[in-house]
């Protein structure tokens, strides 16, 4: 730990969290991070990390130890319920060549890079923070001991997720969530599906409601479900494979999607939440602010969560480097820059998110159209530079450069 440096608290030990308390130390700060689980997660579902990110990883120290488990050998198939396959989107073709990982890879990489004096605290958590012009007090309570502590910190870092409690206790208990009406049921697999090899991935498109296998190089695929629903709480007032199937029907499963829901079903972890956007007219407060998906989520659909957290902490890092000595100038300048890219990749999900799960028989039929120019011998590369517009160029932006 370096003497007389500038003191903060990261809460939350996900890639945001890391890379923010990483960045912190490398430019002279004393982050310390708290995590309310007893251990590091690892694991973790299918991420494609950008550009925008890979710079970031870059200057971090960390984009080799984040490795890439894609492969030339991958592949995509849309599939219908009785298993007829056309080609399909593969992600390993979109522009800037994204990496294709899992969350923990990155989350390994950036703890990896960690110095080993840094103080990590498990099972802790804020519960109260107040502020004034000198620092912001925290109180920490340790849920394992049942100790409670209150400390001061220069900064605060609210790195903790969609349903952030920094937010809550810094910012107050405004609705800053706002549903786009999509649930997600993902786990990964431990095996390709079968009639599938390990390289190849599928893609199950119907009018609300999708199901996709993303296949790795070196590793058996993920799965992630898709739809849309008009009542979420309904959807979490059962077990999630009945919301899933209910989901899919009332048509007849078919042999390929009753795979699919037997190897959810059967899997010993998963993800099944609804689909949010974290939407606020500002990301700090005082000495709080918040970085990630606390502050900006822009869902799976835009696939830059990873891309925006790495970047994001980053860039607040360089920025209070350039402002040692001005805290509300740092941050005021951190988030006029980010500002504009989070917009646009908050908009980019809303499109993106067609791709993923058409809305209707309407969007189903657009989608299908689409994706059978792009695979004409003539014109198909002229529609792929369409599709890959301005939204896939947002997404190699390198943002955290100074």
């Amino acid at each position: 730990m370096q003497d007389g440096g500038r003191r903060a608290l990261v809460v939350g030990l996900g890639i945001a969290g890391i890379a923010t308390a990483l960045r912190l130390r490398q430019v002279g700060w004393e982050p310390m991070l708290i995590e309310r689980a007893p251990v590091r997660r690892s694991g973790g579902y299918f991420i494609m990390l950008f550009g925008t990110g890979m710079a970031s990883a870059r200057r971090l120290g960390v984009l080799e130890a984040i490795g890439d488990r894609g492969s030339p050998l991958l592949t995509a198939y849309e599939v219908n319920r009785a298993g007829r396959r056309t080609p399909g989107m593969n992600p390993s073709t979109l522009p800037g060549k994204p990496l294709q990982l899992l969350r923990g890879d990155i989350e390994q990489g950036l703890f990896s890079a960690l110095p080993d004096d840094m103080e990590i605290r498990y099972s802790t958590v804020p519960t109260r923070i107040t502020q004034d012009d000198t620092a912001a007090e925290v109180t920490l309570h340790d849920t394992a001991s049942g100790a409670v502590v209150t400390e001061r910190f220069d900064l605060v870092v609210g790195a903790d997720g969609l349903r952030s409690t920094v937010r809550s206790l810094a910012f107050g208990p405004q609705e800053y969530l706002h549903p786009l009406n999509y649930m997600i049921a993902a786990t990964l697999l431990d095996r390709p599906i079968e009639g599938f090899t390990l390289h190849e991935g599928l893609i199950l498109a119907e009018p609300g409601r999708s199901a996709w296998t993303f296949p790795y190089g070196n590793h058996p695929p993920s799965l992630l479900f898709s739809y849309r629903t008009g009542d979420i709480d309904a959807e979490f007032a059962r077990p999630p494979i009945e919301s899933l199937r209910a989901a899919f029907g009332p048509e007849a499963t078919g042999r390929l999607l009753e795979t699919l829901f037997t190897r959810f079903e059967q899997a010993p972890d998963f993800l099944f939440d609804s689909v949010q956007q974290v939407r606020m007219p500002r990301w700090h407060r005082g000495r709080v602010a918040l970085v990630g998906d606390a502050a900006w989520c822009v869902t799976l659909y835009a696939g830059m969560g990873a891309s925006s957290a790495m970047a994001g902490g980053e860039l607040l890092g360089t920025m209070l480097r350039r402002h040692p000595d001005d805290l509300p100038s740092a941050l005021r300048a951190w988030e006029a820059r980010m500002r504009p890219f989070i917009q646009a990749e908050q908009d980019s999900a809303l499109t993106m998110r067609r791709l993923f799960t058409p809305h209707d028989r309407k969007e189903q039929i657009i989608r299908a159209a689409m994706l059978r120019l792009t695979h004409a011998p003539v014109i198909g590369p002229t529609i792929g530079r369409i599709l890959n517009g301005s939204d896939m160029k947002n997404k190699q932006l390198d943002i955290a450069a100074i």
